[in-house]
């Protein structure tokens, strides 16, 4: 004879791993405003020029934007990549450090 399925356990777990993956996704989209600075703007900056990004129909400036955002995930990864997997016989990515000025500012 078969076990009845548990529908309220499965239900609740699939509640919680929803609620998880929620909390995740909000952290690292807190964590994305930090790393790009975008932290020194405003609220009412920062909502605006997301709405203007997400009303963007325009295919051109997309992919431009796409592509300045994977330029920017592959320089950071190249930061934090230990040094055996670096390339020690290039030049320094920039001598000044990557952050912009008005972050650096808040850090001295």
């Amino acid at each position: 004879m078969r076990k009845p399925r548990d529908f309220d356990a499965q239900l609740k777990a699939l509640g919680d791993k929803a609620r998880g993956l929620k909390s995740r996704k909000v952290q690292q989209l807190g964590e994305l405003v930090i790393a790009t600075g975008a932290d020194a703007l405003s609220v009412d900056e920062l909502a605006g020029a997301l709405i203007v990004l997400a009303e963007t129909k325009e295919a051109g400036k997309k992919e431009a934007w796409a592509r300045r955002g994977a330029a920017f995930f592959q320089g950071r990864a190249r930061r934090n990549a230990p040094a055996t997997d670096r390339d020690v016989d290039g030049p320094p990515a920039q001598p000044g450090g990557s952050q912009p000025a008005s972050v650096r500012k808040g850090a001295a």
